[in-house]
């Protein structure tokens, strides 16, 4: 099969080649088309900046979202588009009246890989994949002006493997690979806009938004699969050995994997944890940025993303310091001495909350008693906030800060340590300590006791 179309390629190559130089460049048409693809270039050069220019600002009055990156690509490159029409609309004119139009042939094929390679480099972000895809273009374009995209197509569906009923070939792999990256891309677009369009809803739960939005895009991704093996041929029940043995691999490799999504989607169903919650689990503090199906974003005030994963929020215990809402109460305990005048200082510890602007008015700060130490009587300021998210031990320092001026103002000491030892008879001690001291002079005085 490959040899058989391989010379038919080549000769068709050769007979472009021939007729090229026969006949194109002898004919008056290659000057009126030449001057026509001249006429499109000047138009394209003064109206191309301003229609640029007025789709850009159009398309940046719009909100973001999902789609405004593809509307301003369009409107990038809006001006190719129309110099491909001319070129489109000339070559019919000089068929409709009988005359050669190769040459707008040619024109028209580059304009048109042109626009695909403008549009796929402001789209695709990978340096990679948008080079691939512009050697894709340019590809095509020479094919087709060559006129060798129906001999290309036969040549590479001779190119192929028969496996029992089904058979093989780089063509069909060819056109299942780009019917796949384009309905994934389509897909992973659709997925984006839904799930902005599902945040615009006021009375939809945050957790509700991210489980409607996962659950289109895994519906949206599987129909892109299947509907590319479907459009290249492929049926899907040659699949089932390779299904099972998914299935034992899930089994035993990818249980973690498994149970992180599945916690997901439990974390998801009984709101327990949704996006913008304080919560802190074995020792992180931070606030939800992003639910994802393996793992959730946990950001802290120190700029550290956590990554945890969904089973550990199952599984280990969590403070959600916002699950039913976002009033906090703090605790500050603090030391007085026995000295002080308890009342007076209860009074300065609820005085000192009055500056802090987070603390809250209502419920109002509270100052209580509540124990006598060893060095110190305790006290315990309690005071309420609603936003733990901005964090909480800047609101006891402010607090303290307070204190430490008003004690040190009124003269309320703060304890420390103190102890005192008691003799029961200090003037034998000394009696006793000054005889030994004397004997150590020259003389050894004996202890009667000891005779």
């Amino acid at each position: 099969m490959l040899t058989e179309h391989l010379p038919v390629w080549t000769a068709q190559v050769r007979d472009y080649a021939n007729r090229l130089l026969q006949d194109q460049a002898l004919l008056w048409s290659l000057a009126e088309q030449t001057a026509f693809i001249l006429a499109a270039l000047l138009l394209f050069r003064f109206a191309g900046p301003p229609l640029n220019r007025v789709l850009g600002e159009r398309v940046r009055r719009l909100s973001p979202g999902p789609a405004y990156q593809l509307l301003l690509s369009l409107a990038r490159v809006a001006p190719w588009v129309l110099l491909l029409a001319m070129f489109w609309a000339g070559r019919l004119a000089f068929h409709e009246a009988g005359l050669h139009a190769k040459f707008l042939h040619l024109a028209e094929n580059l304009a048109l890989a042109w626009v695909i390679i403008r549009l796929t480099s402001s789209l695709v972000r990978n340096p990679k994949v948008a080079s691939a895809i512009a050697l894709a273009a340019w590809l095509f374009a020479a094919l087709n002006i060559l006129g060798l995209v129906d001999p290309t197509l036969d040549l590479l569906d001779a190119m192929s493997l028969r496996m029992g009923h089904f058979r093989l070939s780089l063509l069909l792999v060819l056109k299942g690979a780009v019917f796949l990256i384009v309905l994934l891309w389509a897909a992973n677009i659709s997925s984006r806009m839904i799930e902005y369009r599902l945040q615009t809803f006021p009375t939809m739960a945050p957790a509700m938004q991210v489980l409607a939005a996962k659950l289109a895009k895994v519906i949206l991704l599987t129909l892109a699969v299947v509907i590319a093996l479907n459009a290249v041929g492929i049926d899907l029940t040659a699949f089932a050995v390779f299904s099972g043995a998914i299935g034992v691999g899930v089994g035993f490799g990818l249980q973690k994997v498994v149970s992180n999504l599945i916690s997901g989607v439990i974390l998801l169903l009984d709101r327990s944890i949704k996006p913008g919650d304080v919560i802190e689990i074995a020792g992180t503090y931070g606030w939800i940025t992003r639910l994802n199906a393996r793992f959730v974003s946990v950001s802290t005030r120190d700029g550290i993303e956590h990554l945890i994963p969904n089973e550990d929020l199952i599984t280990q215990r969590v403070t959600n310091w916002s699950y039913s809402s976002d009033s906090v109460r703090l605790h500050v305990g603090i030391g007085v001495s026995y000295n002080a005048d308890i009342r007076e200082a209860m009074r300065l510890c609820i005085e000192a909350t009055k500056n802090v602007t987070r603390i809250l008015e209502t419920p109002a700060p509270i100052c209580l008693l509540t124990g006598f130490g060893d060095n110190s009587v305790n006290l315990e300021l309690r005071f309420w906030i609603r936003d733990p998210r901005n964090g909480t031990a800047n609101v006891r320092s402010e607090v303290m800060l307070g204190v430490w001026d008003r004690f040190h103002q009124h003269g309320i000491v703060f304890p420390f340590p103190q102890r005192d030892i008691h003799l029961p008879d200090i003037d034998a001690l000394a009696d006793k300590f000054g005889a030994r001291f004397a004997g150590s002079s020259g003389t050894v005085q004996n202890d009667p006791k000891q005779d």
